[in-house]
């Protein structure tokens, strides 16, 4: 059929999507995907109206359960779904709140100061995008049921089964029926739903993720102090469920505190306070029009904040316990009040800070090592969008700044001893990670690099490339004197570089930035690198395209290596994150297999214990003879330079191993283990590990 030209274009080419119709046919909409992003998405409507149950002080208990048949389950003890009639539309509540878009209990105060279920349409876009969804609600010492088939009220036929999703199923036609399946005890009331996710919807490779799972489960349970957050997952049926439970009484504070990845400069400061406000919104009225009033609302601030010796900023916001990872204006108002107030507080002390009159703080130098968890509480929210990333409520905004403003206020007029200690502290880290910061811009400024010949500022120990070409250069960092003595004549000087170290570096993990900038060898390396260091480091600076960790193949080049690493890790992290560095893979033994008659015989070389063995055992098969005793490399500077150069400098031949961080909290958390200030865990850590290690490879 042809195309309609512009004049036949008319109003019968326009498709109307009714109801959940429009769910199914755009889900994009709603849940911002359609893979396991957009799935996990659905699970968190589901989790979010129980939780919205218990911030309103109905039910201490959520359990969630992943089945191996691919449905979940979320199971509460909050007042369960309305079942009697909805005047309008004729319908029981449990069928209005899962079949209807825009239909629920939280458009007004009544029946929810605050919540996060705010539009009306998680459940049904849940139940629109499932290929069954099965929903108990306890309520009157009755348990109550209903089915719904991709949207659509109706009976499955399971048999004497399990229920299943591809059961018979036969959609209600004159009216639906809220069955009753059981009794309960006096008391009792909660909901149940369990779905299973319709195919049709989402991509094959869509999953439930359990570690997001837990993660959100444990969040929720910091937020809603007794709050017992249980998750399952059943879906290995060769396997016993893991169970996990979570449930914390202190709060945000202690949220802050979980949160943390390093030691701290000050302990959780807690701040609460309150604001009020007018807010124009649209109401129904009597007759069901919609119609315009002023509203007055009250905004209720939680804040918990700590600042630690590191600097990386981890702040946490939400709206009703919904988190809002895109921030909003709740987090504008935060980080607006926090640098307002800590800017004056460093001008009044500025004498005694030693702060100039051109230097002025930024946000970054005040967010430099602060962990803090921001929380609102308002009823109805704005949300940006149904995934409510965004607070949108523009109030927010100055109620925030002025709770956080009056609280700091209070905490540095304070005369108790650790207060007036911890406000001295957070001042004079703020100033040095500003001083830092014009530091660093000032050396970038003058370390750009144009030609070979402007290295003179640069150590003297480094033994730099020719090329201009940042793409193609690499940075050796090698170990010790002997091993530069090697690897200077066998490298390539067109596009290699050499920078030596000598011995073991600092470890930064525990020490301060200034520690770390006063140490010689860690203050080369990011000299060289040319990028700056911490917040202020610019990818796009760095001198050369890798950098590769050169250490011998022993316990202490391993070590070497995890220092350098930890380096990089805590202040020129981009690089990690990029790709950018590599750790060389000197071979541990060199044979020499001989060749009969004129022949030359043939150097081979090998990586571990177990590649050796296999190459002596096939020797031995096509008998072949070698040279004894086989050389062990202990180190670099054993190699002569083109045993150097063809096993870990040839970019033909070499062996590199990038090092990445894919999953950089787990990352944090194992730096923090390894190297960092609290010494029983790594105590703990290593005894359990101990096991595992055969005592043969340990190099001693």
């Amino acid at each position: 059929m042809a195309e309609p030209t512009p004049d036949q274009y008319s109003a019968r080419h326009l498709s109307v999507l009714d109801g959940l119709e429009a769910v199914r046919k755009r889900p994009g909409m709603y849940i911002g995907s359609t893979d396991s992003r957009g799935l996990m998405h659905c699970l968190w409507e589901i989790i979010d109206n129980s939780v919205d149950e218990a911030l309103s002080g109905h039910g201490d208990r959520i359990a969630v359960t992943l089945d191996a048949d691919g449905s979940v389950t979320v199971e509460d003890a909050g007042r369960g779904i309305p079942i009697d009639i909805e005047p309008k539309t004729g319908l029981t509540g449990v069928e209005v709140v899962f079949t209807k878009l825009h239909a629920g209990g939280k458009f007004g105060a009544s029946n929810y100061g605050t919540a996060g279920g705010l539009h009306g349409v998680g459940a049904s876009v849940v139940n629109a995008l499932s290929e069954r969804l099965d929903v108990e609600v306890t309520r009157g010492g009755k348990v109550y049921a209903m089915s719904f088939h991709r949207g659509e009220p109706g009976v499955f036929d399971d048999g004497e089964g399990q229920p299943r999703p591809d059961a018979p199923f036969a959609p209600f036609t004159e009216g639906s029926e809220l069955r009753v399946v059981g009794k309960a005890p006096r008391g009792r009331a909660g909901t149940r739903v369990r779905y299973w996710a319709d195919p049709q919807i989402f991509i094959k490779g869509a999953s439930f993720q359990p570690d997001e799972l837990a993660a959100r489960a444990r969040q929720t349970a910091f937020l809603v102090p007794g709050l017992e957050m249980v998750i399952r997952d059943a879906r290995d049926v060769s396997a016993e469920p893991i169970d996990q439970s979570y449930r914390y009484d202190g709060g945000i504070a202690e949220f802050a505190e979980f949160l943390a990845p390093d030691a701290p400069t000050t302990d959780v400061w807690r701040i609460e306070g309150e604001g009020d406000y007018t807010e124009t919104i649209p109401v129904l009225d009597d007759e069901g029009r919609m119609v315009s009033r002023e509203v007055q609302r009250t905004a209720t601030v939680d804040l918990a904040l700590r600042w630690g010796v590191g600097y990386d900023t981890t702040v946490r916001s939400f709206v009703n316990i919904i988190a809002t990872p895109k921030g909003g204006t709740h987090h504008a108002g935060f980080e607006q009040g926090l640098l307002k107030f800590v800017r004056a507080e460093v001008e009044r002390n500025a004498r005694k800070l030693k702060v100039g009159a051109n230097e002025k703080l930024e946000k970054d130098d005040v967010l430099a090592g602060l962990t803090a968890v921001v929380t609102v509480r308002i009823p109805e929210p704005q949300f940006e969008g149904q995934t409510k990333e965004v607070l949108g409520t523009p109030p927010v905004r100055a109620i925030v700044s002025s709770v956080i403003t009056n609280g700091l206020k209070e905490r540095f007029a304070s005369t108790k001893r650790q207060d007036k200690a911890e406000a001295s502290m957070l001042l004079e880290k703020v100033v040095s990670e500003m001083k830092a910061r014009i530091s660093a811009r000032a050396h970038k400024e003058t370390q750009r690099r144009k030609t070979a010949l402007e290295s003179s500022s640069l150590p003297t120990k480094l033994v730099d490339c020719r090329s201009n070409d940042v793409e193609h250069s690499e940075l050796f960092i090698v170990e010790g004197d002997s091993a530069l003595g090697t690897a200077k004549p066998a490298r390539n000087s067109e596009f290699q570089a050499l920078l030596p170290i000598r011995g073991k570096i600092l470890n930064v993990q525990k020490a301060s930035v200034s520690d770390m900038l006063s140490n010689a060898e860690c203050a080369s390396i990011i000299q060289v690198v040319g990028a700056g260091s911490g917040r202020s480091f610019d990818l796009g600076a760095a001198r050369y395209g890798k950098i590769i960790l050169m250490s011998d193949a022993d316990v202490d080049g391993a070590h070497i290596r995890t220092l350098l690493l930890t380096l990089f890790f805590r202040y020129m992290r981009p690089m990690l994150e990029a790709g950018r560095v590599y750790a060389a893979v000197p071979p541990l033994h060199r044979v020499e297999i001989v060749r009969r008659g004129a022949k030359k015989n043939e150097m081979v070389y090998t990586y571990s214990e177990a590649e050796l063995d296999g190459l002596l055992k096939r020797l031995a098969r096509q008998n072949a003879s070698y040279k004894e005793p086989i050389q062990r490399y202990k180190g670099l500077g054993e190699m002569d330079e083109d045993q150097l150069w063809s096993t870990t400098m040839d970019p033909a031949a070499r062996l590199l191993r990038r090092v990445s961080v894919t999953h950089a909290a787990d990352a944090e958390r194992v730096f923090d283990l390894l190297m960092g200030t609290d010494v029983a865990p790594r105590k703990e850590f290593l005894f359990e590990s101990s096991k595992s290690i055969a005592p043969e490879f340990i190099d001693v």
